[in-house]
This record gives C-alpha cells, sequence and structure tokens, in this order.
C-alpha cells in the first residue's frame, strides 16, 4: 500500500470496523487500526492478506491481517 492518502483511507475504514465491534487481528494478535496502518508501513517487504470472518447472519465479525512473504 502506497501513499498517506491510501494509509488515511485504510485507517478510517478500520475505525469504521472497530467501532461496530469487529475483532481486528494482525498474524492472529488483537490489533488496533493504528497498529494494523503501522504494520503495512513498517513491513513493506511483507505484504498482508485480509481475512472476512462472519457471524450466522453474513455480517463481518472479525478482520484479520495474516502476513505473506512477497519474496518467494
Amino acid at each position: 500500500m502506497e501513499g498517506g492518502v491510501d494509509l488515511q483511507q485504510m485507517f478510517r475504514e478500520l475505525t469504521g470496523y472497530e467501532k461496530k465491534r469487529v475483532d481486528l487481528r494482525i498474524d492472529g494478535m488483537p490489533a488496533s487500526p493504528m497498529q494494523i496502518v503501522q504494520a503495512h508501513v513498517v513491513r513493506e517487504e511483507t505484504g498482508y492478506m485480509r481475512d472476512y470472518i462472519l457471524n450466522d447472519k453474513g455480517d463481518i465479525k472479525e478482520l484479520w491481517f495474516d502476513s505473506i512473504n512477497s519474496n518467494r
């Protein structure tokens, strides 16, 4: 992800999920929107795959970011 605008947009998106009580995690650990955005900034060589976990009604209840190595 490149650019401050993209990161600001991502932060707003994740904050919205957090307000809806969606459990946010990065590599299996609970994380705040800021921690997730910072991980994207710091780990430029690593990408993250989103994993949406839904409840019985089909609403997002968890959003996980799992690191993937782009050097394969």
